[in-house]
């Protein structure tokens, strides 16, 4: 019988997996449909438009429909779009495929980390680490087999019709272990007295800090096998292990998360991460060695590793009623905040590349995860301030 926590975990590590399908193929999908940087960037705009607006409902959603059914829909929607995103011809529609990607796996996002939230509480110790490790060893999955894909010759829609087969099989399997969560009409007369998530500094700082982790995630997964080719002159094979060596520290640093999370506390980690996180990203961008370069995409996924998932936990932990439930709607506006960096990001690195290099845009993505730092502290104190003042 799978458990709760084992089944939460498994959709995570879809969503990585769709991720990492995906991401290193954008060398081989750019020359398919004939794009250069700007145009590209432009491309992958529309995935984050659809992460954008899809995160915006899906609270409401999920306190409606509860937790399984959105996940287990959103799964199935992102798996076929996937299969048809190795077809696309032309710039345009990548962009259109991109966009409803992107929304499917919005919808997704957002449900799977209410439900995490639900057990995590239920366990009473941290636990999104761990579940978001769940997304990182898909990546890391999906991506080795883009890799090993790319290496013999697969064109990128056989590669991704067999990842979309695999990801509905596997949901399969979980699907009836996932938990519902309280849909809203079981809790409406309990939320009539919360504050909307826009009025809350806290929530703004917290997102603030999913915003720079997502802008430098966005950017390692998106570009860096495109940085390695271009700029370090390797083969879009080998390429392709930049982000799965990414996946593979954060995966690691994610399951020792919740321990230094207990034993440190929230700042050290996050403050901390956001350094090493900062130097990686410059190695990479700055030393022309594809050591170093791989080196710097390790260390950048170990420094990010805690930044996303941690700041949605304490986000959940801001709504959380005195029933046990709540947090859908504060988990979506960071969510929905987080997911401007996905919106802002791939059109500003293509930009700067157009007009400079890839090598400069991420120079610029490693002074954007350098604010984690700052934004950290700033979010730990307006939350302790918050609390002061509901205990008055």
């Amino acid at each position: 019988m799978v458990s709760a926590r084992t089944a939460v975990f498994v959709v995570f590590a879809l969503n990585g997996c769709a991720l990492g399908s995906w991401a290193p193929r954008v060398p081989a999908l750019t020359e398919q449909v004939g794009a250069v940087p700007g145009s590209l960037g432009l491309a992958l705009l529309g995935a984050s438009v659809g992460l954008l607006l899809a995160a915006t409902v899906t609270g409401r959603l999920v306190e409606w429909l509860g937790a399984r059914l959105v996940m287990a829909l959103s799964t199935v929607a992102a798996a076929l779009v996937l299969a048809a995103l190795g077809l696309t011809t032309s710039v345009l529609w990548l962009g259109i495929t991109l966009f409803a990607l992107g929304a499917a796996i919005g919808v997704l996002d957002v449900s799977m980390n209410v439900a995490a939230v639900f057990v995590e509480r239920g366990a009473g110790k941290p636990l999104m680490p761990v579940f978001h490790a769940g997304f990182s060893f898909g990546a890391l999955t999906g991506a080795l087999f883009a890799g090993l894909a790319a290496s013999h010759g697969w064109t990128p829609a056989r590669q991704l019709a067999v990842a979309a087969i695999f990801a509905i099989l596997v949901l399969f399997a979980v699907v009836k272990a996932l938990p519902g969560v309280k849909p809203h009409h079981e809790t409406r007369a309990k939320r009539t007295s919360a504050v909307a998530p826009i009025k809350r500094p806290v929530l703004w700082l917290l997102a603030t800090i999913a915003l720079c982790s997502a802008i430098a995630e966005g950017a390692s997964s998106d570009w860096s096998a495109l940085l390695l080719v271009a700029e370090h002159g390797i083969a879009e094979g080998p390429a392709a292990l930049a982000y799965a060596g990414f996946s593979l520290a954060m995966a690691i640093a994610r399951l020792s998360g919740g321990l230094l999370q207990t034993k440190l506390g929230e700042r050290p980690v996050l403050a901390g991460g956001a350094l090493l996180a900062a130097i990686g990203l410059l190695a990479a961008a700055l030393v022309s060695s594809p050591i170093v370069g791989f080196a710097g995409f390790a260390l950048a996924g170990a420094g990010l590793a805690a930044s996303f998932p941690v700041a949605l936990g304490l986000a959940g932990e801001a709504g959380k009623r005195a029933d046990g439930g709540g947090g859908e709607r504060e988990i979506a506006f960071v969510t929905s905040v987080a997911y401007t960096g996905f919106l802002a990001g791939p059109p500003v690195i293509g930009g700067i590349a157009q007009l400079t290099s890839l090598s400069t845009s991420f120079v610029v993505v490693a002074l954007v995860a350098a604010m984690i730092a700052p934004a950290t502290v700033a979010a730990l104190r307006a939350g302790r301030r918050e609390r002061e003042r509901s205990y008055c």
